[in-house]
């Protein structure tokens, strides 16, 4: 019994190490000597639409439409579409004052979700690729020029730009999420350099419009519809260069809760695209995405049937396990003094992080066990503030 025991705690701690770090070390093993780039670039200007997607974005969107039309790219081969998802606060009128500027406003009745907005905007969409974007990520001037550059190799099918946090250093919160993003990046560029990036990211990523499948309400965009071009046979790659820039939540609880609305809309668009997890069908890619979001998503599982099964080792007297469960003790220890923390923003880094990292697993866990239930959440609230407010 306890042979039994012993081999599935060891495997339940050992995938946490794997996905954090073996993954990440095979990558970097993988990809050596490959060149900066895997995929061909061109100076090319295909027409593009820039997609933007608001939900009361009234305290953003001017500055975000000036940002868009301040863009060097070729004004006569940009489109600026802004759709909104029922918002009540001024933000269509907004919008409206940039019609003269060739700005294009589509309204969705009803608070559908922004995935359903996208679908009703891409309907209208002739351009060769789309460029999505959310209202608060504010572009560098040369952002769609790299980002259509890519767009040169056929088979690249989609390219996902860096958004980089402007408030990086504001408190621990944001801290540890800058210092997340950093880590994820790495791991975008290695990826790309093999095969594909795994997935969008949501302020910043183009695709070719023609690849383009309309979603389901519950899909999330920025994940499925890069994982059906794969699917298609395409590449994703991911450019550094193409940037644009946005704050954090600042807050734990408020960076927190997004992370488990994204685990419970994303475990539920990944099983809508299982072929991409078959590496008869997808290749390595199918590694990559197993290694980087799936497994990762099921961290907090085996970490639970880890720490359970070290405690019954621990108990019958064996030392590695004895320490690897103070470990855990001293982990959930500082974790919990980080939640009584009163001002949690101030918190050092020996206790925000521990606290950070037990937070998200715990709601990842809460993100899938809602998508067991059927529980999606399709309408959203930004999490990140705008001049000291939060956007909603």
């Amino acid at each position: 019994m306890m042979s039994i025991v012993l081999v599935i705690t060891v495997v339940s701690l050992l995938v946490p190490v794997y996905v954090y770090a073996g993954y990440p070390a095979m990558l970097w093993l993988f990809t050596r000597g490959y060149p900066a780039r895997t995929h061909r670039i061109g100076d090319i200007t295909p027409t593009v639409s820039l997609i933007i997607s608001c939900y009361n974005e009234a305290p953003v969107i001017r500055a975000k439409l000036d940002n868009a039309l301040a863009l060097d790219y070729p004004r006569n081969k940009l489109t600026i579409l802004a759709v909104s998802d029922g918002s009540d606060d001024g933000t269509d009128d907004i919008v409206r004052e940039y019609q003269g500027q060739g700005v294009r406003l589509i309204r969705q009745e009803g608070r559908l979700g922004k995935t359903m907005g996208l679908n009703l905007a891409m309907e209208s969409v002739d351009t060769d690729l789309v460029v999505f974007s959310d209202a608060n990520a504010m572009y560098a001037a040369d952002a769609i020029t790299k980002l259509a550059r890519n767009f040169a190799d056929l088979d690249v099918g989609y390219a996902v730009g860096a958004a980089l946090y402007t408030d990086g250093d504001a408190g621990a919160s944001a801290r540890n999420e800058n210092l997340y993003w950093r880590y994820e990046m790495a791991i975008k560029q290695m990826e790309s350099r093999l095969h594909s990036v795994v997935g969008g990211d949501g302020a910043i990523y183009a695709i070719r419009t023609r690849l383009w499948e309309p979603l389901q309400q519950k899909d999330i965009n920025d994940f499925v519809n890069p994982l059906q071009i794969i699917a298609k046979g395409y590449r994703g790659v991911f450019d550094a260069e193409a940037r644009c820039f946005e704050e954090t939540a600042g807050e734990f609880d408020k960076e927190i809760a997004r992370k488990e609305r994204i685990v419970n809309r994303s475990i539920r668009g990944l099983m809508r695209v299982t072929s991409t997890m078959n590496p008869l069908r997808a290749g390595v890619f199918a590694w990559e995405v197993i290694s980087h979001k799936l497994l990762r998503w099921l961290i907090p599982l085996f970490l639970l049937a880890g720490t359970t099964g070290s405690v019954l080792l621990a108990l019958v007297g064996f030392r590695l396990f004895q320490l690897i469960t103070l470990g855990a003790a001293v982990l959930l220890i500082l974790a919990c003094a980080g939640h009584l923390s009163k001002d949690k923003n101030a918190m050092p880094a020996w206790l925000s992080t521990p606290y950070y990292f037990v937070m998200v697993n715990l709601y990842a866990v809460r993100g899938i066990v809602k998508a067991m239930r059927g529980e999606t959440q399709v309408t959203w609230n930004s999490a990140r503030p705008v001049n000291g407010r939060e956007q909603s």
